[in-house]
């Protein structure tokens, strides 16, 4: 499992920089597809977003590397998606009933219980 948090909010800005990292990754290891199951966030299905994710997949039909094969599944269906459950199960192994927990105590409890490295945030940038 692969985790990458974001410092702030989940938008489009930060969405394509997270893809390209995950994309990048996976074409080390040689994975030739990724099947995105994706709701309907903003920061999923933006023009921005998918217009990234056709331009990336044109370059890795050209040079090669890891294709982005998007899924959605219906509205108000989460138990389809595959990963609720694994959140599910990582949510109730690293909270605290007595305190929430702090950002970064947040972030280790997780890549340790998905047995991840703990990589630096991804910033979104500044206009």
């Amino acid at each position: 499992m692969l985790l990458r948090f974001v410092a702030g909010r989940p938008v489009s800005a930060v969405t394509c920089p997270f893809l390209a990292w995950v994309a990048g990754q996976l074409a080390a290891e040689g994975v030739r597809v990724l099947v995105l199951v994706r709701d309907n966030a903003p920061w999923h299905v933006s023009r921005e977003v998918r217009a990234w994710i056709g331009a990336h997949d044109r370059r890795v039909k050209r040079a090669g590397g890891c294709r982005l094969l998007v899924c959605r599944p219906p509205s108000k269906s989460p138990w389809l998606n595959p990963i609720e459950p694994k959140w599910m199960h990582g949510k109730r192994a690293v909270v605290e009933p007595d305190r929430k927990l702090t950002a970064a105590e947040l972030r280790q409890r997780l890549c340790d219980h998905y047995r991840c490295p703990l990589v630096q945030p991804l910033e979104q940038e500044v206009a």
